[in-house]
């Protein structure tokens, strides 16, 4: 060994001015636990996700809407809904999401709704995929609790989810 190779380094002492604790967000308390066989019903949460992005974008353009999609010529072939329908629908899914966590609701819209992959979301937030993937789930199955709970999905026969 030479004695240019060993070089002794002082210690070094970082020191900061303290700043006040950052506010932890605390996750909101849910009444029922999330049951395993909630997972069957993540594709119908989805799909439901997705009809609420179609009817808010469409509901957000309200004399097009009234002009073109509700008056053709071949209504009476399709099961249309009212525009106040629509808007019901839309309010009742935002305020299912507003109940979520941050974290949650940051997964739901942008997995589901503007429709990243995981892998491309796990990339933004420098997580593994497993934990993205984990978290995901975790997500649309608290989402979907509070859709079964406010009627918007209705429970098939056979599933007990109590």
């Amino acid at each position: 060994m030479s004695a240019a190779a060993v070089v002794i380094l002082p210690a070094v002492w970082a020191v900061a001015a303290r700043k006040a604790k950052p506010k932890k967000l605390k996750p909101k308390k849910r009444k029922k636990p999330v049951v395993p066989e909630i997972a069957f019903y993540r594709k119908y949460t989805e799909a439901l996700l997705r009809r609420y992005l179609k009817l808010s974008m469409e509901s957000g353009r309200a004399p097009s809407l009234l002009g073109r999609e509700m008056f053709r010529g071949n209504v009476t072939h399709y099961n249309v809904q009212g525009f106040d329908d629509v808007v019901i629908f839309v309010h009742d899914v935002a305020s299912c999401l507003d109940l979520l966590d941050p974290i949650e609701t940051f997964l739901i819209n942008r997995i589901a709704l503007q429709e990243y992959t995981q892998h491309e979301t796990a990339l933004m937030l420098n997580l593994p995929i497993r934990s993205v993937v984990r978290r995901y789930d975790k997500s649309l199955d608290i989402l979907t609790r509070l859709f079964l709970d406010r009627k918007l999905l209705q429970p098939l026969k056979g599933l007990k989810l109590e």
